[in-house]
């Protein structure tokens, strides 16, 4: 049986870094995608009858954009506190990306195909995402009061 090596701090701070950075530029697009339209007075948008997709394309783009700054602060904390990932480092990573893939995918969803006013089936993936969510925020809440090992000073040196 083979184990597969740890992931350092620094590579999962790199990744979080370049998800982060991206979500944000995709989710800042599709905010600029929602004015155009609302500034274009697009029926598919602005009609009465469109509101659930309004509030679901909005909740999208608002739940991503706050989730790729979440990534970013998570990378920088890795970077600045690297015991921070020491203890389920890979669990949180990849509920942070669950999260950011199913929060804003299941609203994005939700207001393509509604029904009568209610969202549509994409809204199912809205609580799971949320749920990953606060494993992820509850486990880097946990693991920032643990406190790192002080540092070695080099050998060789004279302070």
């Amino acid at each position: 049986m083979t184990t597969i090596p740890a992931e350092s701090s620094f590579q999962c701070a790199k990744r979080h870094l370049q998800f982060g950075w991206w979500s944000f530029f995709v989710f800042s697009t599709l905010g600029l995608v929602l004015e155009m339209l609302h500034g274009f007075k697009a029926g598919l948008y602005l009609d009465v009858s469109q509101e659930t997709r309004r509030l679901m394309w909005t909740l999208a783009h608002a739940h991503g954009t706050l989730l790729a700054l979440v990534h970013l602060v998570f990378a920088l904390a890795l970077r600045g506190i690297p015991a921070l990932g020491r203890v389920h480092q890979r669990l949180i990573s990849r509920c942070l990306m669950g999260a950011s893939a199913l929060l804003p995918g299941g609203f994005f969803l939700a207001g393509i195909h509604f029904y009568a006013g209610d969202p549509g089936f994409g809204i199912l993936l809205v609580p799971p995402g949320a749920v990953l969510l606060l494993i992820a925020i509850a486990l880097v809440a946990r693991n920032s009061a643990h406190d790192a090992p002080p540092e070695e000073p080099a050998r060789g040196r004279r302070s």
